[in-house]
This record gives C-alpha cells, sequence and structure tokens, in this order.
C-alpha cells in the first residue's frame, strides 16, 4: 500500500447461508486514504452495510465471509490483516483504530441507561487504567465536541431528540480517536434540516480530527455532495470507482447515469425525472454476464454472457475513474453517445 491508504479491501466475498446461499458480496476491492470520505452508494440490498460489517469484522451468522483481506496500515507503516485477527487482538482494534456508526440511532444506543454510562463502558473496557472522574470528564468534552450541552451526560436516550442522539452515537464511534470511521446510513429517519447538520459535524470533525470516512447511503446526490471518492455497487459488487466530482460530471456506467436521473438538480435546468426499470437481481441465483444488463438500455450481446470487470475508463473519458461495463471495451459504443 501507498503511505496515504490507511485500509485497503481486497476480493471480498460474503455469503448468507441458507436453503439458498445469498452471495450479498462478491469479489469487492477498495482503498480508503487518510484524511478521506469514500463514499459508497447503491439501491436497497445492493450489499453496502454487508461490506461495512465484512470489512469490519461484525459479520453474525447467517452471514460468512468466504474470501479476502483486509490491510490496515498506520502512521508507522506497519501492515495488519483484519481477517486474521481474534479475541483480544480483534477487541483492542475495534473503535481503537476503526470504529462504526450504526445504521439507526433510535436503536444504538441502550433506553435504560444515561448516556454517561454508555461512554463509561466503551472507557471501562478500552482504557481501563482511566480514573473514574478523568472518564466523565472525557464523556462531557466528547459531548461538547459534536454541539451537545455536557450536562446531557446524564439523560436517557428518550430525552433526547433523534439528532442529538445520532450526535451521541457519532460522539461514541470517536471515543477512541479511531483513525477510520464506518458509517452505515447515519441520516436515516431525521429531517432533511437535521441531516444537513449532522453532515456539516461529520465533515467538520473529519476536517478537526484527521480521520478517514467510509459514508454509505442510497442517496447518491448527498454522497456526491460531500465524498472525495464515491464507489457505487450494484448486485453485489462496485460497478464504478472514481473520485465523486468527477462521476457527478461524466458517470461512465449506465447503472450510475440512471441514479443520477432518478433524483432533480436543484441547481440545474429543470429536467423529466427517469427512474430505472424492473428491480435488481435476486443474489441467491447466479448472475451470468452483467448483473444490470436486463435494466439497461445500452446492453449488446457480451453482456449477457460475460461478466464485466472493474477497469480503469479509457484515456480521455474520465481520468482516475474505473467502471465495470462491457460498453467501454467497444470503440465508438459507450453509454448515452459518449466518445473517447
Amino acid at each position: 500500500m501507498t503511505d496515504d491508504v490507511v485500509l485497503r479491501a481486497e476480493h471480498i466475498s460474503v455469503t448468507y447461508e441458507g436453503e439458498r446461499p445469498t452471495h450479498a458480496v462478491r469479489d469487492v476491492g477498495f482503498e480508503l486514504r487518510r484524511g478521506e470520505l469514500l463514499g459508497i452508494a447503491g439501491e436497497s440490498g445492493c450489499g453496502k452495510s454487508t461490506l461495512a460489517y465484512a470489512v469490519a469484522r461484525m459479520l453474525g451468522p447467517p452471514a460468512r465471509l468466504i474470501g479476502g483481506r483486509v490491510l490496515y496500515r498506520d502512521r508507522t507503516g506497519a501492515e495488519t490483516d483484519l481477517l486474521a485477527l481474534e479475541g483480544d487482538a480483534l477487541r483492542a482494534f475495534r473503535w481503537s483504530r476503526l470504529s462504526v456508526v450504526f445504521q439507526s440511532a433510535m436503536n444504538a444506543l441502550n433506553p435504560v441507561t444515561t448516556v454517561g454510562r454508555q461512554f463509561d463502558d466503551i472507557f471501562r473496557a478500552h482504557r481501563p487504567r482511566m480514573r473514574r472522574p478523568e472518564r466523565y470528564e472525557r464523556a462531557r468534552a466528547l459531548l461538547d465536541m459534536v454541539g451537545i450541552d455536557p450536562a446531557r451526560v446524564r439523560a436517557y436516550p428518550h430525552e433526547l431528540s433523534g439528532g442529538m442522539r445520532q450526535r451521541v452515537v457519532i460522539a461514541m464511534a470517536l471515543a477512541l480517536e479511531p483513525e477510520i470511521v464506518i458509517m452505515d446510513e447515519p441520516t436515516t429517519a431525521l429531517d432533511v434540516v437535521v441531516q444537513r447538520e449532522i453532515l456539516d459535524e461529520v465533515q467538520r470533525l473529519r476536517d478537526d480530527l484527521g480521520f478517514s470516512v467510509v459514508f454509505i447511503t442510497h442517496d447518491l446526490s448527498l454522497l456526491l455532495e460531500i465524498s472525495d471518492r464515491l464507489a457505487v455497487m450494484y448486485a453485489g459488487s462496485i460497478v464504478e470507482y472514481g473520485p465523486a466530482e468527477r462521476i457527478a460530471a461524466d458517470p461512465a456506467h449506465p447503472y450510475t447515469q440512471g441514479l443520477l436521473r432518478s433524483f432533480p438538480d436543484l441547481a440545474g435546468e429543470r429536467r423529466a425525472l427517469r427512474g430505472i426499470p424492473g428491480s435488481p437481481p435476486d443474489l441467491r441465483d447466479a448472475l451470468p454476464g452483467c448483473p444490470f444488463a436486463a435494466r439497461c438500455d445500452h446492453a449488446f450481446e457480451p453482456c449477457g454472457t460475460e461478466t464485466p470487470t472493474l477497469v480503469p475508463l479509457a484515456p480521455g473519458l474520465a481520468p482516475g475513474t474505473s467502471a465495470a461495463c462491457h460498453l467501454h471495451a467497444v470503440a465508438g459504443l459507450l453509454p448515452e453517445g459518449r466518445q473517447p
């Protein structure tokens, strides 16, 4: 790994066991740089959260990681394979180096325990030498850092608004000063005003503290605004990967184009919205060829039989962007009439 890469996932595959196994993540890889916000977007059921929990080693039955590795590189240059960690070593790594903000703040906090006690549990588990007054003051400082009155350390979750609870969960994720924070749809169930406040808070904290973020959501328009780089997932695989601004200006994969056509441009000209026809494939089935072929206006002969691989686009298209699409392998046959 290069010096600016803090996390690299390689060939991650996850299956949910059952009478008909569900292949939820299929040979996925990505890199996360220091201080970067990497967005992962896609429809519900495309494997975004499963990929995140696989990287964080938080999968439980019936999910099973069947392949790949995750390499973490610390500031000294030493590398650790997260999938090789077990027991105490894994517990020590979690929250100290990598933490997770879970999908629903409404359910992430213990409803019968004060906020301060839940912070205290983190410090007693990971910082056993901290004295009780130090733990209490650290909890107050963390609440203040995310814009909550430190006196709320004595509050129960039901005494806080949804936005405040989400801020508490973010503060808990940052309690041990991790280098990587995975945020799994952290603004779900929040109104748009509170969503904006939370996003501004995340960006401010990242700038101040320098941690890297993997931000997962189905809202592509949001990720195009806040992400440095973007990975678009479909049917358990990444179909487009590159700088967010390039993908916003010139999406390469027909699925990404379809997602961008599905929401209005608040700043641009008025245009008709077009949804993506059909439904995602059943991930319990084998997927010969391109999994998006049945919904794609540009599908042609190879799409039904040959699985496209994620490869860099040709020079002159979108530097730094990769796409898994047969159209880019055929001269003069590019989405929406684009030419190299």
